[in-house]
């Protein structure tokens, strides 16, 4: 089992975290974890996404005045 400190919600401070024995044949990089003083558990999000895009207006709101 591999150790880690995390923030924990439930205990609301840092504690530390283990890696349980793993199923999935993930070894010590399993990306779930559970905090040792309460037993809450985590995913590590082990990937990246890009954010949608915001939509630009192409016109100005009809309420808008120009100073």
């Amino acid at each position: 089992m591999s150790e880690r400190e995390l923030y924990c919600d439930t205990c609301e401070g840092v504690q530390p975290f283990e890696a349980p024995l793993c199923a999935d044949g993930h070894g010590a990089d399993c990306p779930e974890l559970a905090c040792t003083g309460c037993g809450e558990a985590v995913l590590v999000a082990t990937f990246t996404f890009r954010a949608p895009r915001l939509a630009r207006r192409r016109h100005p709101s009809p309420h808008r005045r120009a100073a």
